[in-house]
């Protein structure tokens, strides 16, 4: 690949609801570019940045990919970024190494969920956001309608640079309106003629024309003077600030055209280099310097030494770990000394490339503002920051979404643990949205992500990247165990069978600890040596032994407070292990007669939801045995907080989505513990066996 100025680059993501078109339109770029030798369709699963098999499968993008290629001497970097929810890690990534956000509209559905939450998160992130209207060739499309969807919806600042010449069937070219151009498609080369602007449409292109006037008149002063003067701007002045104001988000422009029939393509090229912001115009990036700990805003420079940072990690079978990096200062070339800030340690660069899809371009070097590729970088993760030795710095990370819904992987094959922990592994790197650990007290390998499908792909890459084979289950839910009441009983244990015998005799009080601690809470309250000295410490291992498994389901024991008051011993007979076994007896008599209960976790969670969706989502909420604890606005929506148990949020990122068409998000964390209603109990003693028995 020929080397490029900052000037040159354009790096653009392409966002939206999923479905819209998002690949076709990567594709089709690829394609009438001659980048790709034949144009790929997602239905036959030959689209270049859709490449994983899962991908191909499902007929969805589910990562994050690169596609670069040229144009009359501009280099761009488009990101194809899933618009499939369960991803938003993949949009988090992508959107991070890119300079504008183009949306992609289809023509026939007009503003859906995804339209909404690409807005939202581009305008959390500060970035420049396009729109692109596609679809225009199928039926029942109207540039128009959707056109004036997207002014009411977002604003002012959404202005059409294009407009299409036809419509449904008979569409067949799109208009500049700046350059007042049309361009009509050829079917056979797939190249865009220029033609005149057909008769019937001159006034529609000329009032839409004084609607991009008066738009970018408003973000100069000296322009807004010449306007209100009467006087014309210029194509230049009219381009020159269409670009400063795409770069502020005063404005967003709207092009349009059919990725699927290819067309559009010049015209979307064209308006892409002469109105979208180059690197140039970038946020500069918050970055901490090292050695002074001072916060700093570096700008994208030729200029300094090199940094960049990772801002994704593809695990690869084959190749092994391949890191994507975008460049902030500098450039990079194989040789090039490179050190993690992060981990405070040196990494070797060997081969630098350029990924299109899964193919590999090889360069020798990368410049500021463009996006690269690195193989088997050893200990640098994604968002961490990589520079030169001479210039450590350390870029914001990402802050990505926690996990919403967990699973436990239960293998289909005995003897797989091993490979799948480190299949998983593998994947935690590739993916940060999710996490792995093993439950203590179940054993259990659970993974937590932001939904079913993340989840279930998660589960099929185990077996296509690792060839591991599981299913996925609920994870068990760790109930506990405690008294409502006071008991006080007599633990003995007396084994007499010739030669050594076993005695130990011990009075305890059990009551319910409260002191708001959970753990047991051992009282040595005896007196004149009923129980020695040396056996009381025995008494107390018997106890903590005995609360791992509770009498109402054999589930761990919280809350509890041991008193031992009284007790005998046997000059010869007595031992340590004759006093654990009398404490234990000790325990299951006392917590028998002791009004036992089993409890639940109580999780508060943190619902943000659209006010349109309040009843259902407080229906809901009762539904589940949930308290709904307070409310507040946030962001024009409102936040619902209640105390729900547990065993009810299992699946709640997915009746989330469903009640409120994937509007509404959550979080939830641990409250406490609080007592099961006893209709629920005999249902968890059933199950509990039923594992148990499983298990066996």
């Amino acid at each position: 690949m020929k080397e490029y100025r900052i000037k040159n680059l354009r790096n653009v993501g392409i966002i939206g609801h999923s479905g819209t078109g998002k690949t076709s339109l990567a594709e089709a770029l690829l394609y009438y570019t001659k980048s790709t030798d034949r144009l790929g369709r997602v239905e036959d699963g030959t689209t270049t940045t859709d490449f994983d098999s899962e991908e191909k499968k499902r007929q969805i993008s589910l990562q994050a990919s690169v596609a670069p290629f040229t144009y009359n001497d501009i280099k761009f970097n488009l990101v194809d970024v899933p618009g499939f929810f369960d991803f938003v890690g993949e949009q988090i990534q992508g959107m991070r190494a890119v300079d504008v956000a183009t949306i992609v509209v289809s023509a026939a559905s007009g503003i859906e969920v995804g339209t909404d939450k690409a807005w939202e998160y581009c305008n959390k992130i500060k970035l420049p956001r396009t729109f692109f209207i596609n679809k225009l060739d199928r039926d029942h499309t109207d540039f128009d309608k959707v056109f004036a969807q997207l002014k009411e919806k977002y604003g002012m600042s959404v202005v059409p640079i294009q407009y299409p010449v036809g419509k449904e069937d008979s569409f067949r070219g799109v208009i500049n309106i700046i350059s007042n151009r049309a361009r009509i498609h050829d079917p056979k080369t797939l190249e865009m003629k220029e033609a005149p602007v057909p008769e019937e449409l001159v006034d529609k292109v000329a009032e839409l024309r004084e609607m991009i006037v008066e738009s970018v008149a408003q973000t100069d002063e000296v322009l807004l003077e010449k306007y209100f003067g009467g006087e014309e701007l210029t194509e230049q002045e009219i381009y020159d600030a269409l670009i400063k104001g795409c770069a502020s988000g005063d404005i967003a422009p709207v092009t349009c055209g059919s990725a699927t029939k290819v067309i559009g393509m010049t015209t979307l090229l064209e308006d892409m280099i002469e109105c979208f912001p180059t690197p140039e115009y970038a946020i500069p990036q918050k970055a901490v310097v090292v050695d002074s700990g001072e916060t700093e805003f570096i700008s994208l420079s030729e200029d300094k030494p090199f940094s960049g940072f990772v801002f994704k990690t593809i695990a690869d079978p084959f190749v092994g770990k391949i890191s994507l990096f975008r460049v902030i200062t500098g450039h990079i070339r194989p040789d090039t000394p490179v050190f993690n800030t992060n981990q405070d340690k040196p990494e070797k660069i060997n081969t630098l490339i350029f990924l299109r899809g899964k193919n590999q371009i090889l360069t020798d070097k990368v410049i500021a503002g463009d996006i690269g590729a690195v193989t088997k970088l050893q200990h640098t993760k994604t968002g961490e920051t990589i520079c030169d030795p001479a210039f450590k710095v350390i870029y914001d990370k990402f802050n990505f979404p926690t996990p919403t819904m967990t699973m436990a992987v239960v293998p289909k094959a005995k003897g797989d643990e091993d490979k799948i922990s480190s299949g998983l592994q593998r994947l935690v790197e590739e993916d940060p949205t999710f996490t792995m650990e093993r439950d203590k007290e179940t054993a259990e390998i659970l993974i937590s992500g932001q939904g079913d499908t993340h989840l279930d792909i998660l589960a099929s890459r185990l077996k296509s990247k690792f060839g591991v084979d599981v299913e996925l289950k609920r994870p068990r839910i760790p109930y506990r165990e405690t008294i409502k009441k006071r008991s006080d009983v007599q633990g003995k244990h007396k084994k007499q069978s010739g030669g050594h015998g076993q005695y130990g005799d011990v009075k305890i009080i059990f009551e319910p600890r409260q002191d708001g601690e959970e753990d047991l809470l051992f009282v040595d309250k005896v007196v004149g040596g009923a129980v020695p000295r040396n056996y009381i410490p025995a008494v107390e291992k018997g106890l903590r032994e005995s609360i791992v498994e509770g009498v109402v389901a054999g589930y761990p024991v919280i809350k509890l407070q041991a008193t031992l008051y009284d007790g005998s011993f046997h000059a010869v007979d007595s031992s340590e292990m004759a006093f654990k076994v009398a404490a234990n007896l000790a325990f299951k008599k006392g917590m028998e007669e002791a009004s036992p209960v089993l409890l639940e976790p109580i999780m508060k969670a943190s619902i943000i939801i659209p006010d349109d969706y309040m009843g259902d989502i407080m229906g809901d909420i009762n539904k589940k045995r949930g308290r709904v604890q307070g409310m507040e606005p946030v962001d024009g929506k409102q936040m619902v907080i209640a105390e729900i148990p547990l065993s009810e949020m299992q699946t709640y990122a997915t009746d989330l989505r469903s009640m409120t068409q994937a509007r509404g998000d959550f979080s939830m964390e641990f409250a406490r513990y609080e007592e099961v209603p006893p209709t629920e109990v005999p249902k968890i003693i059933e199950e509990t066996k039923r594992y148990r028995e499983e298990r066996e």
